[in-house]
């Protein structure tokens, strides 16, 4: 019996190398930098989410050392269980100031905290609409809660108010990525929160690529257009800008005590750990105090947006750390990959289903740490790949 799953698993993965959609994980060595070694290849790093660079800071890693020898390595059991440390506590409470909120509440990873508060938000009976371009987590949120989905075009506030025109429900809600993650675009935010009001509906947003990037503070897109009353639910990652791993969600205090009550993710998963609680509290003081962080990611990605452009590239509109390079085949994507990687420049091939057939792309990605001759290295990189295709 065993022999015939083997098969069978081996005949799915050969149909995935034959579809240009093989996957595998690359063995980097040292810490999380700009340059690092891919497979014992020295590159720079364009794949990154670590925006603000401070995933190695010192202070993260400093104050990651002291919780863990003030609380140990682990929180021991969920939160409900024996878990809820006064660290996580005090987060949430730094959290919720951050985010201008009631109040917030951690979870693992942002995938843990879009599906919780999405299934604890609708259910059967219910309607929830996502924007076409929404990240997997928010996909499978929708999916797993019950209700009915309806998927409105993307970044299209028009499509949206007219699926809300048609499609009553018990409890209705709107949700979208700030910041997408595979282009880089905003969402149109203020349209969106303005139609869903009209229609009586609940907004939440996932500020995963926005938390410690946009926004006066860095709290995100709804900070920056000044939209926090008119949103229900606003989630953050916690390891990307931030530097650290987890994420969480924030809103009214009623809307936390509900996913404390009703959110799976949360209440059957051990808690975060202290040291990275206390990393992240760390990081959120250097977001405070060091604003040109921010804006020396904005300038590095404006000239590298820009130097790739006047290259040829195919490039969508956009103007934050996240570039990506079309391709449009799985095949050329994953060419370009392997020739950047051999003159030392680490950036992923991002392929279908992760991306509709036919925009397979290069996401690239910058972070405030990357120097001068860093965006110059990069550029030349790509302009021998350029000759070359």
């Amino acid at each position: 019996m065993a022999s015939t799953f083997e098969q069978a698993f081996a005949d799915e993965l050969a149909q995935v190398r034959a579809a240009g959609l093989w996957r595998e994980l690359r063995r980097i060595e040292g810490p999380v930098d700009t340059w690092v070694n891919v497979d014992g290849i020295r590159a720079l790093v364009l794949c990154s989410n670590n925006y603000l660079g401070l995933a190695n800071h010192p202070a993260l890693a400093a104050a990651a050392a002291r919780a863990a020898v003030a609380y140990g390595g682990g929180a021991g059991a969920s939160r409900l269980i024996s878990g809820s440390l006064a660290i996580h506590r005090d987060l949430e409470a730094r959290l919720a100031r951050f985010k201008h909120a009631e109040a917030a509440l951690l979870f693992p990873s942002g995938y843990h905290a879009n599906v919780g508060a999405i299934t604890t938000l609708v259910g059967r009976g219910d309607a929830v609409f996502s924007d076409q371009l929404n990240h997997a987590s928010i996909i499978d949120g929708c999916r797993l809660s019950g209700a009915a989905v309806h998927v409105y075009a993307h970044a299209d506030p028009a499509a949206l108010d007219a699926l809300l025109a048609r499609a009553p429900a018990r409890r209705r809600l709107v949700v979208t990525d700030s910041v997408f993650s595979m282009d880089g675009d905003h969402a149109p935010l203020a349209a969106i929160c303005r139609i869903a009001a009209a229609r009586g509906a609940m907004v939440m947003v996932d500020e995963a690529h926005a938390t410690g990037v946009d926004g006066p503070s860095g709290a995100g897109l709804v900070e920056a257009l000044g939209l926090g009353g008119a949103v229900t639910v606003q989630m953050g990652t916690l390891g990307k800008a931030l530097g650290a791993a987890g994420a969480f969600v924030a809103g009214s205090r009623n809307l936390v005590d509900l996913l404390v009550n009703r959110a799976r993710s949360f209440i059957y998963t051990t808690a975060l750990p202290p040291p990275v609680a206390a990393a992240v509290d760390a990081a959120l003081d250097i977001v405070a105090r060091e604003p040109e962080r921010r804006a020396r990611l904005a300038q590095v990605a404006t000239t590298l947006r820009a130097r790739l452009s006047a290259l040829g590239f195919t490039i969508p509109s956009g103007a934050g750390p996240i570039i990506p390079v079309m391709a449009g085949t799985s095949e050329r994507a994953l060419a370009w990959s392997r020739r950047l990687l051999e003159r030392g420049v680490f950036v992923q091939a991002i392929r279908p289903p992760t991306v509709p057939e036919g925009t397979a792309r290069l996401r690239v990605t910058v972070m405030a740490t990357h120097s001068d001759a860093d965006l110059a290295h990069a550029a030349a990189a790509f302009a021998a790949l350029r000759d070359r295709a």
